[in-house]
């Protein structure tokens, strides 16, 4: 929905006059909610309650159902756009797979998918709000780590990687050397400078996963 309609109370009743019949209302209420909540974040301006209420056209009592916290809310928000990654496509090349996982998902976060103002607003709330950076760590962050944790633990298991390996950890160091480059360097993963960092640090991070390493 467009969080300029979604702006005007009426905007409710057109949706639910376009509304299939195969469509759950609570749906609904979230694209409306979760719409308006984004366009804030977007607009840089703090997030309320009588703000979302207003973009959204939904009433408090709605929003209160919904999201009776506003942390858990602004989580939401701030994942839109985002998706959780399947397992690794060459489970047989261990170190193939996670390259190729690594760095396609680096070239999916595009302006159209995740714009890199809604990225730094993300950074700047979660560092802002330790309530918020638990919250969307819980129900997003730490989800998507699975595909390539699971990988390492199979590799583990297999053998190819050190019997020692501590997964946890390896990833978060994987994890560094991409957001060094937006964070730290403030560059963009277009920049094939910037991806050829983060394929140099994923090979020396690579050699000392391995068991032979």
């Amino acid at each position: 929905m467009d969080a300029g309609a979604a702006a005007h109370p009426a905007a409710g009743k057109d949706a639910e006059t376009r509304r299939g019949p195969g469509r759950p209302r609570t749906e609904e209420l979230d694209g409306q909610i979760l719409a308006a909540t984004l366009a804030i974040i977007d607009a840089d301006e703090a997030v309320t309650v009588s703000r979302v209420v207003d973009r959204s056209g939904v009433s408090r009592a709605a929003l209160y159902r919904r999201w009776p916290s506003m942390t858990t809310l602004i989580a939401a928000a701030l994942d839109v756009g985002r998706t959780m990654p399947a397992p690794l496509a060459n489970a047989e090349d261990l170190r193939a797979g996670m390259f190729e996982f690594l760095m396609g998902a680096s070239a999916e976060l595009d302006e159209t998918s995740y714009p890199d103002q809604r990225f730094r607003q993300r950074i700047r709330l979660v560092m802002s709000d330790r309530a918020l950076q638990q919250a969307y760590w819980e129900s997003h962050v730490s989800v998507r780590r699975s595909p390539i944790e699971d990988a390492l633990r199979a590799g583990v298991a297999a053998g190819s990687l050190r019997a020692d390996l501590d997964v946890e950890a390896c990833f978060d160091l994987i994890a560094g050397i991409f957001y060094y480059q937006l964070v730290v360097r403030g560059d963009r993963f277009d920049n094939p400078a910037a991806r050829a960092r983060c394929r140099a640090g994923l090979e020396v991070a690579w050699r000392g996963m391995t068991s032979d390493g």
